[in-house]
């Protein structure tokens, strides 16, 4: 099993199993990545088998700072001023990549794009030690729901690595939003934990919806999916079934939920994004073959709420329409 080894006292640890090529979950602001060195192969190959991750399914690169960045990935005038603005933060930019940056071409699963973030806390600190860019998933086996706890990595990933990084509770609780400047256009690829407003008051420009194919990590319709079947946006509960619920008021049928977790009780959508994930592996817990979901309102960070549901929710054969 894993060693979990509380923040404080891993950066040692961490340090010497990332230069010998081997992977350690980390606590980041979104969720907990599984993290590996981006200019070795077989680091970043054991990432995909450890999540059991398709090669065709690229990964984010995470870097200490703006500098790092640019030896990696070319900005356009509007990426640097998002990455000025957010960065460090649960943004992720999707740039051309520098033939020379030294990244391990499964971290881009053959795209000319790599994908770049820079995460606050412990990470930040780990990436700027060892000196190189960490390719870091979310701490996950491939499709199952994002963990945001140390014991929920240990529980999924625990027989297949050797260290999860202990840093509590993770504060935005979902992965980052990924953008992509086109031109004079930016492309939201993912919904994340930063609203797409915020992007927008700071670039000056909308956000385009719509866009297809695998372009970025987090793009394939089937994700983030528990045991249980998914029923969203319920106008009623059916007997046996758990109940994520939202805001206030309930649906009728609640009072015979087999479970029930509330996102947020007082209706903040910052609350229910940071609890999603944990709540839905509470839910699946309980053995209720179907979690029935009530509304949640699509603005702010609504949006990126509704995205992981409706992929969690998305038949495993099937691919969901464009965003």
């Amino acid at each position: 099993m894993a060693e979990v080894i509380p923040a404080g006292e891993a950066l040692g640890r961490a340090l010497s199993l990332l230069d010998t090529g081997e992977v350690v979950a980390i606590p980041t602001e979104t969720v907990y990545g599984l993290a590996g060195d981006a200019t070795n192969g077989a680091a970043v190959a054991r990432i995909f088998e450890a999540k059991g991750r398709p090669r065709f399914n690229p990964l984010i690169a995470h870097v200490a700072d703006l500098a790092m960045a640019e030896r990696i990935g070319v900005f356009d005038p509007l990426s640097r001023k998002l990455a000025q603005e957010f960065w460090p933060g649960p943004l992720t930019l999707v740039l051309p990549l520098r033939p020379e940056a030294g990244i391990h071409p499964l971290v881009t699963a053959g795209l000319a794009t790599i994908a770049l973030r820079m995460p606050r806390g412990f990470g930040n600190g780990l990436i700027a030690r060892l000196g190189r860019p960490l390719a870091a998933p979310s701490a996950n086996s491939s499709g199952r729901i994002s963990a945001t706890s140390a014991a929920a990595v240990e529980a999924d990933l625990g027989g297949r690595i050797p260290l999860v990084v202990d840093g509590g509770q993770t504060p935005v609780g979902l992965e980052s939003t990924i953008v992509k400047a086109d031109g004079g256009r930016l492309l939201l690829l993912r919904p994340g934990g930063i609203a797409a407003d915020e992007v927008e008051a700071v670039a000056g420009v909308k956000l385009e919806r719509g866009a297809t194919g695998v372009q970025s990590p987090g793009m394939l319709a089937s994700h983030y999916a528990p045991g249980a079947a998914m029923r969203l946006n319920v106008e009623a509960v059916r007997p046996g079934e758990a109940l994520l619920a939202f805001g206030a008021s309930r649906v009728p049928g609640f009072e015979g939920a087999a479970a029930m977790k509330n996102l947020s009780p007082s209706g903040d959508l910052r609350e229910a994004a940071a609890n999603l994930f944990g709540f839905m592996q509470a839910l699946d817990r309980t053995g209720a073959g179907v979690i029935a979901v009530e509304p949640i309102p699509a603005h702010g960070l609504g949006e990126a709420i509704n995205d992981r549901l409706a992929r969690a929710a998305a038949p495993r054969d099937k691919p969901l329409p464009p965003a």
